[in-house]
């Protein structure tokens, strides 16, 4: 009879000759960041200053942040910030619903900024329904090579980055996977900016990102871009 230590000698055995030194298990647990912990702030609408849209377009219900979507704008954080980590769970009430988080936007990003329009600087993190692409291809026969709905990083207007790859024909830095989830359902996103660099993670694993931005500080801004749109658990950790 084999004994206990024999029998689990031979299971080792059998494991190692099927996984080569380095490999790992699937389907390992996702580490996700929810904002938790020393140093983070939940911040609500309290935090913004009204840029320019309509006294009705942003509120708070049951603890979230909503936006009605019209007309197209922003709210902008009272401070600014630079290094940071920022978490924030979010999710679009229509098909192809269109929303955003700035990071890094300078004053100089909303001078004379007129209801719908967006601010002229910054770094934006996409925050796109499915629908949306799904509207494109329908329209032009193809999919979208210039925008994704899982998770776009890229510049605006006259501020600068090196997008991370794959990086589309306009500049962005297109996810490496499709982890989004269409309206209604909660999406989850951890960003991480420092030193000019910003990385993002949806749903729990990194796809996007790029380095070398500038400016690099500046304020936080959410957008109201044409949809109803909510934010909740909007979290920030200021970093050295």
């Amino acid at each position: 009879m084999r004994t206990i230590s024999t029998v689990m000698a031979c299971c080792v055995l059998i494991l190692a000759a099927g996984m080569a030194e380095g490999d790992e298990p699937e389907n390992l647990p996702k580490a996700t960041i929810d904002g938790t912990g020393p140093g983070w702030i939940e911040l609500t609408l309290d935090d913004f200053d009204h840029v320019n849209c309509d006294p009705d377009t942003w509120s708070m219900k049951d603890g979230m942040i909503c936006t009605t979507g019209k007309p197209i704008g922003v709210v902008r954080s009272k401070k600014k910030y630079t290094n940071l980590e920022l978490v924030t769970q979010w999710r679009h009430l229509e098909h192809a619903g269109n929303s955003g988080i700035f990071l890094w936007a300078e004053d100089a990003a909303f001078t004379d900024l007129k209801p719908n329009q967006l601010p002229r600087g910054g770094m934006e993190i996409q925050i796109l329904d499915e629908g949306y692409a799904e509207n494109y291809e329908k329209k032009n026969g193809k999919k979208s090579d210039w925008f994704t709905c899982h998770g776009d990083v890229f510049a605006v207007g006259t501020s600068k980055f090196h997008p991370f790859e794959p990086v589309s024909k306009n500049g962005r830095s297109f996810p490496r996977k499709e982890l989004s989830k269409p309206h209604p359902e909660w999406n989850h996103y951890y960003v991480r900016a420092i030193n000019g660099e910003i990385r993002l993670w949806v749903n729990g694993e990194e796809v996007s990102g790029g380095n070398q931005c500038t400016p690099a500080s500046g304020y936080l801004c959410l957008e109201s871009e044409g949809a109803p749109a909510q934010f909740k658990h909007l979290r920030i950790r200021e970093l050295p």
